[in-house]
């Protein structure tokens, strides 16, 4: 089987040594790198190759938010925002540019292991904690948000996105085809603006289209 290549990104080296040690412990994954700020981790790229970039927020030089811009230009990379931070500007950022997912560094090692799996498979993963503080952030602003209209099969291909599922568990789950599931995904990314599927759920979440 082939082993998830991922590039651990944080500026702090003690936790980032920890984290290497950790990941080195898991079979399905090979680190291929890792670099104490964005700049570092996208001079590095032709060599590290990752599938995965696990990227602290705040770092010197260039940040996380700034990096993941900057990855816009290889959608082949996951990125796992891994983070103390769960300021709503930071949260809302990382999501709006394109992160795969957001995690609190108080994370287990389980559900970091499950997270970089599921990116791969094209899922989002958001951290309970994130969930819960960015709804309580935006409670009041449904009233004032703009209306977007959703199709009947589009809302239930975004529900399904919500829980996590794949276009093959979707298509399955709705019997319909894959082509068919990305077909509404990608109206469903139109409509809400969404660079991708985590942000799309997050978008939908603000807007009251669907509860968490």
């Amino acid at each position: 089987m082939k082993k998830i290549r991922v590039l651990v990104v944080d500026d702090h080296a003690l936790f980032r040594a920890g984290l290497v040690s950790l990941l080195s412990q898991m079979p399905e994954f090979e680190v291929v790198g890792e670099a104490g700020d964005g700049r570092q981790a996208l001079e590095g790229l032709p060599r590290t190759k990752p599938d995965v970039i696990l990227l602290d927020v705040n770092m010197p030089r260039m940040n996380g938010i700034e990096t993941v811009k900057a990855l816009k230009d290889h959608p082949e990379i996951h990125v796992i925002m891994l983070t103390i931070s769960k300021h709503d500007e930071d949260l809302f950022g990382a999501i709006e540019a394109g992160a795969d997912g957001y995690l609190l560094k108080n994370a287990e090692p389980g559900e970091l292991q499950r997270a970089i799996n599921l990116v791969v498979e094209g899922k989002s993963v958001l951290s309970p904690e994130v969930t819960g503080r960015v709804m309580k952030a935006i409670g009041g602003l449904r009233g004032v948000l703009p209306e977007i209209r959703l199709s009947r099969r589009e809302l239930d291909v975004l529900e399904c996105l919500a829980r996590g599922m794949t276009s093959t568990q979707i298509a399955s789950g709705l019997f319909i085809t894959e082509n068919t599931v990305k077909t509404h995904v990608r109206h469903i990314l139109e409509k809400l603006e969404a660079a991708n599927r985590a942000e799309a759920v997050s978008k939908a979440i603000q807007l009251g289209i669907i509860k968490q």
